[in-house]
């Protein structure tokens, strides 16, 4: 455990932006989370994993900051583990793959801890934390108290929980507990998946053959967090899919950049944001007139994945959220559709 004093956050984030942190605690493999946010003493604690999916504030954050990198996990009984939340995501999708167990292969890759992972409820192709998800040992800040919570009382719903809510924000997971399969639990059914897999001349009939397949869809997609030593930086897509309408659907399907049919868009929406009326935040963007690789400053949107928003270098945080906003009220008012950040903004703005 390292405790450090006026640390700048931007280091600790994929962003690469943000202020200060008053007091930062690093807590790593073997220390005690629990005991750490205790020690505070009912001061205001936040807790990051390895920062792949916030934009913090210039401003920095009050209080502590505790950077949860405990890295625990415990095969309970036949496909159940309980893992400690600041263990990285995809190391943990490495484990279940090397013991032949189905249910969130599709996940892989993704980067970041798996406390961020339950919180956002990540989603890919098909697969989604709350599948796998059983129960969860929680820690109340402000109380001390701490209790094993079901997951119904998480209220999983598209890429978020209940724990993004503000009166969750004293909860802090310690631990969770997932249940795998010994058998296939789900088919690879989306389209540009199903394309590498056909290119590289591989099925996705086994949990290696899968991961292989969704590394290379997701490296083609610049979707793989590989190096934080050089730029551009980026949190991933930076927006969720939206809800839209039938005359909404028709524009986007109308927009030269989207070759796309209105069928496989309804497709692809049920597989991927499990419904149909949720259709890709980037075609979206692209109807709205947004281009791939458009700049503003040091600020730009990735050439090949126009959802994800980049730190090209020096960045502030206060010019990243302004071109996240200006994308928001350009969307809202040119195609009435309403933009929801993925990345989650800490402190204030």
């Amino acid at each position: 455990m390292h405790i450090l004093e006026n640390v700048e956050l931007k280091d600790y984030t994929s962003l690469r932006a943000g202020g200060l942190a008053e007091r930062l605690i690093v807590i790593e493999p073997g220390d005690n989370l629990r005991e750490a946010i205790e020690r505070q003493k009912g001061e205001q604690v936040w807790v990051l994993g390895f920062g792949t999916n916030c934009l913090i504030s210039d401003k920095g954050l009050p209080g502590t900051v505790v950077i949860n990198k405990t890295g625990q996990i415990t095969e309970v009984s036949d496909g159940r583990f309980k893992i400690d939340t600041g263990v990285n995501w995809d190391d943990f999708i490495q484990r279940l793959i090397g013991l032949n167990l189905w249910g969130l292969e599709f996940t892989s890759g993704i980067p970041g801890g798996t406390g961020a992972a339950i919180a956002g409820n990540i989603a890919a192709y098909g697969h989604k934390v709350a599948d796998s998800f059983v129960e969860a040992t929680v820690l109340d800040v402000k109380t001390g108290s701490i209790e094993v919570s079901q997951k119904d009382s998480f209220g999983f719903d598209y890429r978020t929980s209940n724990l993004q809510l503000s009166e969750y924000q004293s909860k802090v997971v310690l631990d969770a507990t997932f249940q795998l399969s010994p058998e296939p639990k789900n088919e690879l059914e989306y389209e540009s998946a199903l394309k590498v897999a056909r290119e590289i001349g591989i099925a996705p009939d086994s949990l290696e053959n899968r991961r292989k397949i969704i590394m290379e869809t997701r490296r083609r997609a610049s979707s793989l967090l590989i190096d934080l030593d050089s730029g551009p930086w980026t949190a991933g897509s930076f927006f969720k899919n939206p809800l839209v309408d039938e005359s909404q659907i028709q524009t986007i399907v109308e927009h030269e950049e989207n070759s796309v049919s209105r069928e496989q868009l309804l497709r692809q929406n049920q597989i991927h944001g499990q419904d149909k009326a949720r259709v890709s935040a980037a075609l979206v963007l692209l109807a709205a007139g947004f281009q791939r690789g458009q700049s503003w400053g040091h600020v730009r949107l990735n050439p090949e994945h126009i959802l994800k928003i980049e730190n090209t270098g020096g960045a502030s945080a206060a010019e990243i959220y302004a071109v996240a906003q200006e994308i928001i009220s350009t969307v809202k008012s040119r195609m009435g559709i309403e933009l929801q950040p993925e990345v989650r903004f800490l402190g204030d703005y």
